[in-house]
């Protein structure tokens, strides 16, 4: 299996072919036949994927690896990207495009091109009548290839082309139906908040350089300890690093207080917010701060950052998510809380300053990644399912126009369900066990942080209080939609029915895996075993459950679950009572907290006030002087034309004037 290694570079090549062949043969040549280059090109990544996954897991070793190889890592270098600096000293700069296979890489390459695979099959049917359906196939193979050279990339400024590859590919996509004013303005939110994000994380990485004279993950990661000795005389350095690093994460993993472009992303085709939701874009930032352990774990500052901003991200969109009415948008705040609970286990790796082992840093960098796989499963199924009502619905989403639908779309009715009891964390479905990962690292990360202990038994109580939201709004969602009376909108017609099976077969897949992904590797340890391989993640011990936690989120989404049943199903009339009496609270999480007003007093309008004011004053005082200006030579011409008599003795007595001054001046000097 090892010489699978020598084709790393077909994963992303391939989507890229794709996406090039598509974008120029696609509109006159293949039409509706379009898809075949992204569904084929995909289908052979994901292949790839899955034999460099069995390779890795063959190049485990014991002691001291082979010369030339790093311990559980393959890599290969295809060419010197660029080269900047003198050789030999401390500004020389040399980035490779080098790319990286460990057990970190292999889970995300799985996740991305499997569920990805899905996604665009899915599309078939869903985009079969759009006229864009050329360019939203190649979009989509754009979209893949851009995230595998993230994942792939062995150092910095590879992940960075990626990263920004998969922001352009998002602005396609949410954007993809441009002629939408609301699409349009998503596509601009979003690409213009995640910028902001990738400021901060350019400035990391050009501080890393700075300071490390390096970009390779193995070298930076070998210069900690200087980086710590620094800290003597530069105590603020490696803090700074990791907050700039978390900037670009919070931008593109949408974490408050950047997290307002997410819920607008709904306005793309609903293939696109499963693709962004789930395998690709928003995971790019979770990704950036586990490979990134050893610089976090070693900055306690900066993790509890991490740790705050997830736990407070999670909390926050889980409050919104109980009122809204889209049901894309509830399980796009679902997201950002899901991703917040990542971050709040990312910022739990909190590590031993004895340097002894260090149980916890593995603990919860796999309980975040675990999450984020059997997160991609269960959201990617949410989404499509949602997709196929919205399709069955004549592009109708608002979960009051439409209830009573598990006659009319019984499959999707089924795979919803399976969806939400493992968004639900319901025992024994793969949120079970991947959340509960997470509320454990929390808990103890109390104990093991002792400066900072009670704050993270607040963000523990925090995560087991989303639990019981998520829980509350996702059975909500559920009951909603396929539950009570039967109500189909006018804009469905009389022929609302099922979807076809080019898009429910990629449901009953995903249905599979959201269900049961989370008991096959979670308490056999078989991704934590794995996943601990990876180099520069601490090894440890393998430990067992913690039952009584694991029984207390239980009893917290249970709670969630039947309150959602009473209010929906048996007492139908008390949302509505309730949401009168609590008219303040309700309009809060309604009106989202308000967050995005906030921005646009504080923000938005300022900076539109400042736009007018130099578009005014551009015209009328910078074109002024510019008419001045131009207005000057006529002026000079008008003054000087009397001179201008044609008479040559004048023109003699004249000249002969200017020399006498000019030899008095001379012979004054």
């Amino acid at each position: 299996m090892s010489e699978v290694f020598s084709y790393l570079w077909l994963i992303p090549a391939l989507p890229l072919l794709a996406a090039t062949v598509t974008a120029f043969f696609g509109p006159r040549f293949l039409k509706h036949n379009s898809h075949w280059p992204c569904v084929a090109s995909v289908a052979l990544s994901a292949l790839l994927s899955f034999a460099v996954f069995f390779a890795v897991r063959g190049t485990f070793h014991e002691g001291p690896p082979p010369l030339g190889e790093r311990a559980n890592t393959v890599f290969k270098t295809y060419y010197t990207w660029f080269e900047a600096g003198t050789p030999g000293t401390p500004d020389h700069l040399q980035v490779g495009l080098t790319l990286r296979a460990d057990p970190l890489t292999a889970i995300m390459l799985i996740t991305v091109t499997f569920i990805g695979l899905l996604i665009a099959i899915y599309s078939i049917g869903y985009m079969h009548d759009d006229p864009g359906y050329p360019r939203f196939f190649a979009a989509v193979a754009l979209f893949i290839t851009s995230m595998t050279l993230l994942v792939l990339g062995d150092n910095f400024l590879v992940l960075f082309a990626g990263w920004e590859g998969v922001g352009l590919c998002s602005y396609l996509l949410i954007g993809f139906w441009y002629s939408k004013p609301a699409a349009a303005a998503a596509a601009r939110k979003a690409f213009l908040v995640t910028r902001i994000g990738d400021a901060g994380m350019l400035l990391g990485i050009s501080l890393l350089w700075f300071k490390c004279g390096s970009l390779q993950y193995d070298a930076v990661f070998a210069t900690l300890p200087a980086l710590k000795a620094a800290q003597a005389t530069e105590p603020w350095l490696l803090t700074a690093i990791c907050l700039l690093l978390f900037c670009g994460a919070a931008g593109k993993s949408a974490q408050f207080p950047l997290h307002v472009w997410l819920p607008d992303a709904m306005e793309g085709p609903t293939p696109v917010s499963a693709l962004i939701h789930a395998a690709t874009m928003v995971t790019a930032g979770v990704y950036l701060v586990a490979r990134c352990t050893p610089l976090f774990s070693a900055a306690p500052d900066a993790q509890l950052v991490v740790a705050c901003i997830g736990g407070f991200t999670a909390l926050l969109a889980a409050l919104i998510a109980l009122t809204q009415t889209d049901l894309k948008r509830v399980l796009a705040y679902s997201t950002l809380s899901q991703l917040g609970y990542m971050f709040l286990a990312l910022g739990s790796a909190v590590a031993l300053e004895d340097g002894a082992e260090q149980p916890l840093v593995i603990l919860a960098v796999t309980a975040a990644i675990f999450h984020l796989h059997t997160h991609a499963f269960f959201k990617a199924l949410l989404f499509l399912s949602a997709g196929s009502v919205m399709h069955a619905m004549g592009g109708v989403i608002d979960m009051r126009k439409f209830s009573g639908l598990k006659k009319v779309m019984p499959t999707t009715r089924w795979t919803f369900l399976c969806g939400a009891v493992a968004l639900a964390g319901l025992p024994i479905f793969s949120g079970f066990w991947s959340k509960d990962e997470i509320l454990a690292a929390a808990y103890e990360a109390s104990h093991v942080s002792k400066p900072f202990g009670g704050v993270y038994i607040v963000l523990f109580l925090a995560g087991l209080i989303t639990a019981g939201l998520t829980s509350f709004y996702t059975f909500r969602a559920y009951f909603m939609t396929f539950e009570g009376e039967e109500k189909i909108p006018h804009e469905a017609g009389h022929h609302a029915h099922e979807s076809p099976p080019v898009m429910t077969v990629p449901l009953q897949i995903l249905a599979f895996f959201a269900l049961f992904i989370g008991l096959i590797l979670g308490p056999t340890h078989l991704f934590g075993g794995f996943l601990e391989k990876t180099p520069d993640l601490p090894k440890t011990v393998e430990e067992g459950h913690n039952w009584i936690l694991m029984l207390g989120s239980t009893l917290f989404a249970l709670a969630g679950t039947g309150l959602a049943y009473y209010f929906y199903l048996l007492k139908p009339a008390l949302p509505a009572l309730l949401a009168t009496r609590l008219q303040g609270l309700y309009q809060l999480s309604y009106n989202k907290f308000y967050i995005d007003d906030l921005y646009d007093f504080f923000i938005v309008k300022p900076l539109v006030g400042a736009a007018d004011f130099t578009r005014i004053f551009d015209k009328v005082v910078v074109d002024s002087l510019v008419d001045v200006v131009g207005e000057m030579p006529p002026l000079v011409g008008a003054l000087l034309r009397p001179l201008q008599n044609g008479l040559v003795q004048y023109y003699a007595v004249t000249m002969m004037i200017g020399l006498t001054m000019l030899l008095i001046a001379l012979a004054r000097s």
